[in-house]
């Protein structure tokens, strides 16, 4: 006897849901595109778009920030820019600053910063690395309409370039070179292009890396400095301070302190912005090689660690503002401890050979050129 056909109709295929992107006020929410590495939020494009620009205009106005005032550190900032301010974009043509340049334009006329904004861009003279780089510089100068500024090394350290640099001492600290001469150089750009502001592409995983690099090598000091999202100030009237004749101090801010790199490699994408892609040919043999290398295997278990590091090391630097004691245990100036012991603080002067803001009689850009001018640098490297 034949059985009887079912009467139940068959039942259809569970299909899984799309992701709805989590930020979407519009019903129903877009289709997510992306998850985000910060928050792992899956987000349409359009709404990773409005939240990457918003989260860093919020740090540029104040808001967002660690160093933000108020009570428990909660509250509104100080805002990085004031209205009118000429404002130099370091430009490499690498994903950050050419993101940095779109940002920055984009928010100006967005929010009406007031800002004047141009590029500054160094050559360090690596070959097959920065000749398509500064290409790519070009490029956007002409894509976002601003002014451009290149320098070299080798015009600015009496011929010296980094493939030079690397030929006298090796592979071995030529970072610690190229770090102190690019510093300079941005410097001596802006004063060049009379510049009040200069503004670089360090995202939160450079911050971080940074951070664990000082605390891996016990240089603990310089945490205040390297989690900052602004260093410098302009020196007060001349006729005020008495230091007549001193070049002035650059600010310098980090818009991306807490942008971390995969979003601003997203954005670039999906924004299909011109960036050059290639990493530095001497950069593998640096010593942030490994702290990149852990800050990344921290992000892979936990996405909140780049931030925390850089929490971290913000704590860190202000436990050593301890009342009436600086940083390394001497005295403040004016505490009964101190008495009437002489001070030996580091005092503001001008290099007695390229006139830059120094704490000794020669700035770090000049003893570095002498060792290397001298052949010191060689033989120091070949000795460690």
């Amino acid at each position: 006897m034949a059985a009887e056909p079912s009467s139940k109709p068959t039942p259809a295929p569970i299909k899984k849901p799309a992701f709805t992107c989590a930020l979407c006020t519009s019903t129903p929410p877009a289709r997510a595109i992306v998850r985000r590495p910060k928050t792992l939020q899956p987000v349409c494009k359009e709404c990773f778009f409005l939240v990457f620009e918003t989260e860093i205009h919020n740090t540029i106005i104040g808001y967002g920030q660690a160093e933000s005032s108020g009570e428990g550190g909660k509250g509104k900032g100080k805002e990085l820019f004031r209205r009118g301010e000429r404002v130099a974009i370091g430009a490499s043509g690498g994903k950050d600053s050419t993101v940095l340049a779109h940002i920055m334009t984009l928010l100006n006329e967005r929010y009406d910063y007031g800002l004047d904004l141009c590029l500054l861009s160094i050559d360090e003279g690596i070959s097959g690395y920065r000749d398509a780089s500064l290409d790519t510089v070009k490029r956007n100068a002409g894509q976002y309409g601003l002014p451009l500024k290149i320098l070299s090394y080798q015009e600015l350290y009496g011929g010296w370039t980094m493939d030079r640099v690397v030929g006298e001492i090796g592979k071995k600290g030529n970072c610690t070179y190229c770090g102190v001469f690019r510093r300079q150089a941005l410097d001596r750009g802006a004063h060049l292009l009379t510049v009040d502001h200069v503004v670089t592409g360090h995202n939160a995983d450079d911050v971080a890396e940074t951070v664990l690099m000082n605390v891996l090598r016990g240089d603990i000091s310089r945490l205040a400095r390297c989690t900052a999202i602004t260093t410098g100030q302009d020196l007060p009237p001349l006729e005020e301070d008495g230091l007549e004749g001193l070049p002035r101090t650059i600010k310098r801010s980090k818009p991306f302190k807490y942008t971390y790199e995969k979003e601003i490699v997203m954005y670039a994408y999906f924004k299909k912005l011109d960036y050059h892609s290639t990493e530095c040919i001497y950069s593998p043999t640096a010593y942030r090689g490994h702290a990149r290398a852990l800050v990344k295997d921290l992000e892979a278990v936990r996405p909140s660690a780049i931030v925390d590091i850089i929490y971290s090391g913000e704590a860190m630097a202000s436990s050593l503002k301890l009342p009436g004691r600086r940083a390394g245990g001497d005295p403040s100036p004016g505490t009964a401890e101190a008495g009437n012991r002489p001070q030996h603080g580091q005092v503001q002067q001008t290099c007695l050979r390229c006139k830059s803001l120094s704490s000794q009689p020669l700035c770090q850009a000049c003893m570095l050129l002498d060792s290397l001018n001298h052949g010191v640098a060689k033989i120091e490297l070949s000795e460690g």
